[in-house]
């Protein structure tokens, strides 16, 4: 390789794999352009691309595992800090949209110089996961914060709400200019009858290979950095999936909000701002509207 060479994972995509004995599956995932997406949508600080990042890339790695064309993953992260309300939404086609309360809240550096997430997610808090399958009610699991890092919340959640002993790794790694240079997650988890010996190895080695973010940068796809992970463990891959961020608003689908709303209430936004308008918290895409579109899209509704 020559001297100056650029290695970087050139999309945004998961693979899933399991080891032979099927005593554990991985689901590795490289969300760089999603999570840069992101941040330029709402102009996020270094931390919170970091907080935000995290949470859309378990979103999308969750709702991997989603069935229906119709299902939806929703992670909701409260933990009482500057950051405020986390919340990413994905779909079984590996579409993920996110939002932040305070996209410019940020904090120094840690001692180690690392972003602190924690310390802008907050602790005091907790951690939602709601899956809707299409069933009458969605399934909502809801457990409290570990440390506001992101990776041992949803870890913890699996344990506490799953019963999923699971390893979990998530990073971002934001440049100086706060455009994001790699970004990704690992899930490891036991299944059952996983003998300790071999989930220890696969926490020892990935310890040892640093921090998810770094080896996705230095990595030139998940394949690589699976065999780095794996070694000497036979495994075999079971799924790929790519990823986007894709939110599922449209023209159509806000001008019904306004047509919900009273002539009055209509009047009042109208007289408030100068024009009627609608931005979408999840992308912020601003959709402008007409009082004379609202108006008839109001007449026809039955």
């Amino acid at each position: 390789m020559k001297k100056g060479t650029v290695i970087m994972i050139k999309k945004d995509y998961l693979i899933k794999a399991v080891d032979e004995n099927q005593q554990v599956r991985l689901i590795l995932a490289s969300t760089a352009g999603v999570v840069q997406e992101a941040h330029q949508r709402h102009h996020t600080s270094a931390t919170a691309s970091a907080a935000l990042g995290r949470v859309l890339t378990a979103a999308l790695m969750m709702g991997s595992d989603l069935k229906g064309d119709k299902d939806v993953l929703t992670i909701r992260v409260d933990g009482g800090g500057p950051a405020g309300v986390i919340i990413a939404t994905v779909d079984s086609h590996g579409h993920g949209r996110a939002l932040i309360s305070h996209p410019q809240a940020d904090l120094p550096s840690t001692e180690t110089g690392k972003l602190d997430v924690g310390g802008l997610v907050g602790r005091d808090g907790f951690i939602e996961v709601i899956k809707d399958l299409g069933l009458k009610q969605p399934f909502v699991g809801k457990v409290p914060l570990v440390s506001g890092e992101i990776g041992e919340d949803v870890a913890n959640y699996f344990l506490q709400s799953e019963q999923i002993p699971s390893l979990v790794s998530l990073g971002v790694l934001v440049s100086t200019d706060l455009s994001i240079k790699s970004a990704g997650g690992l899930f490891i988890q036991a299944m059952p009858g996983a003998e300790d010996e071999l989930l220890e190895k696969l926490e020892n080695r990935v310890l040892s290979l640093g921090p998810i973010s770094s080896l996705l940068d230095k990595s030139s796809s998940l394949e690589e950095v699976m065999e780095k992970i794996m070694q000497d463990i036979p495994y075999r891959l079971v799924g790929e999936q790519e990823v986007q961020f894709k939110c599922n608003c449209s023209h159509e689908r806000l001008a019904k909000i306004l047509a919900g709303l009273s002539s009055e209430e209509l009047q009042d936004i109208e007289e408030s701002t100068g024009k009627l308008e609608v931005c979408c918290n999840f992308c912020n895409e601003v959709y402008h509207f007409t009082r004379e579109e609202i108006e008839a899209l109001k007449k026809r509704k039955p």
